[in-house]
């Protein structure tokens, strides 16, 4: 298949592009650098550097033997997305080409901005690019489990059926964002749910949960491969955030009483997931939604668990609740549904102690690197 993935310098695009390119298929990645920029402005770079995406794809092909084509340019911009599409006229696009940091989208007037338009253009030139250049291209597009908030009922896989005054209907799941990066997820949600009831193309959104690991059977092959790993309290993940602050010896930093709830997956199985939805493409005029996580943990559980795998690891890790940065609900009901992705053939890969003592062996060897600056909370929602 030709398969174009835009936002292919990232840590999900990048792990995807070599996936995927590894298997045989022809692929497409585009990245202006824009998660590279906004890292450097506030002080927030990964902590193993990386080549740049053409240096990436040379050292993947010496390796290899497999061609990963780079674009460097702007999903925001259409000129840029017309030519990239008439050009390789995908079978498939992996759309992960956006601002992924909900703190950062919170910092203020410039980045919420900045945060607002590179999301919402470059999904509104994804759609309109496939209806002109590819009308049978497949969008996948990586939404988020934040898109839902934290409701008092059980969380459905994208959509709900509602009953009123002896009449029933299907709708989106009610939306109810916790942040901007969260509710431009949400308005992607709705243009695409709108091209898709008005002119037909076919979407998978996988609202996937936040992401964790560094090792991927290809970023294992040569350490210049592995993706971008940042541990910061503005573009860092929790699990990866934690991982790291046990190696540095810093407190693990609990936002509040830590009961915040969420849907955790492996990187490993991030791939896994594109791949299903890639293979078993969404019909014509559907708009389908697949929840994209394999556990449930709150930030508690999360940090118990690296304190004994690390403690057992000699790293003598200690756990320490600081005041929340963000407005949300710290205690909460969360039951969301998963099943379609396991229905598809995912083969999940749990959050095992041997998994979390692989990733901190993977982070020791980068103990150095590490600026313990980055990692307190500097960004506040109010």
């Amino acid at each position: 298949m030709r398969i174009l993935i835009l936002g292919g310098d990232g840590y999900l695009g990048w792990p995807t592009a070599m996936s995927l390119a590894a298997k045989g298929h022809d692929v497409c990645a585009v990245d202006n650098y824009l998660r590279r920029e906004m890292a450097l402005e506030t002080n927030s770079e990964a902590l193993i550097p990386s080549p740049n995406l053409d240096d990436r794809a040379g050292i993947f092909e010496a390796v290899t033997g497999k061609k990963i084509r780079v674009v460097i340019g702007d999903c925001a911009d259409y000129t840029l997305m017309s030519r990239v599409f008439g050009e390789f006229k995908p079978n498939a696009v992996i759309h992960y080409a956006e601002q992924p940091s909900a703190p950062y989208s919170m910092m203020g007037f410039t980045e919420a901005r900045k945060t607002l338009n590179n999301n919402l253009n470059a999904t509104f030139n994804v759609i309109w690019a496939v209806m002109k250049f590819a009308p049978d291209c497949h969008i996948i597009k990586l939404g988020t489990m934040g898109e839902y908030g934290t409701p008092n009922i059980d969380i459905e896989e994208g959509w709900i059926e509602i009953e009123r005054n002896g009449r029933s209907d299907k709708f989106l799941y009610p939306r109810q964002a916790g942040s901007l990066y969260h509710t431009t997820k949400v308005l992607d949600t709705d243009l695409l749910w709108f091209y898709v009831r008005t002119h037909g193309v076919r979407v998978t959104d996988l609202m996937q949960g936040p992401v964790y690991g560094l090792s991927t059977p290809q970023a294992d092959m040569d350490e210049r491969l592995l993706p971008n790993f940042h541990y910061d309290d503005i573009f860092g993940t929790v699990v990866n955030r934690f991982l790291t602050q046990a190696v540095a010896g810093v407190p693990l930093t609990v936002y509040g009483k830590g009961g915040q709830t969420r849907g955790y997956l492996n990187l490993n199985d991030t791939l896994q997931c594109v791949e299903l939805a890639m293979t078993n493409p969404a019909q014509a005029g559907q708009l389908r939604i697949l929840n994209q996580f394999t556990e449930l943990f709150s930030v508690n559980e999360i940090a118990g668990r690296v304190k004994a795998v690390g403690d057992r690891m000699g790293l003598n890790v200690r756990i320490e609740s600081i005041q929340n940065p963000r407005k949300e609900k710290e205690e909460h009901y969360y039951n969301a549904k998963h099943s379609g992705l396991l229905e598809l053939g995912l083969k999940p890969n749990y959050m095992t102690d041997d998994v979390v003592a692989g990733m901190l062996e993977r982070i020791i060897k980068y103990r150095g690197m590490i600026d313990t600056k980055k990692i307190m909370p500097r960004v506040r929602w109010s």
